[in-house]
């Protein structure tokens, strides 16, 4: 994560982030550690070189195919239908996406 991150500083490589996965990071940040690290968590996103993409009609329709597919959880299908929108790579953690991997190409962080 850190390579992308410094690859994104530098120009060489584009973050997308679905709004939908910005607020389930928002919203986990806050329910765990309290509301104010929640408005930290969102500042520090802010100040980072990402590029929160809106959930318009054309999103949330992959999205949604996605999770009749592959029966992931909603929230992450917003993530696996951006990838595939922008024909971008998935950077995750979460071994629910080795479901996708067809679909969807993943780099495992």
């Amino acid at each position: 994560m850190r390579e992308m991150l410094r690859l994104a500083f530098q120009g060489e490589r584009g973050l997308l982030m679905s709004v939908i996965n910005w607020g389930e990071v928002c919203y986990a940040s806050s329910r765990s550690h309290g509301p104010e690290v929640g408005r930290r968590i969102e500042a520090r996103i802010a100040q980072l070189p990402i590029t929160i993409v809106d959930a318009d009609r054309l999103l949330t329709r992959l999205a949604a195919a996605f999770h009749v597919r592959y029966k992931l959880p909603y929230v992450d299908c917003f993530a696996a239908a951006l990838a595939s929108q922008h024909k971008a790579h998935v950077a995750t953690r979460d071994r629910d996406f080795s479901r996708i991997v067809s679909e969807v190409p993943l780099i495992w962080i």
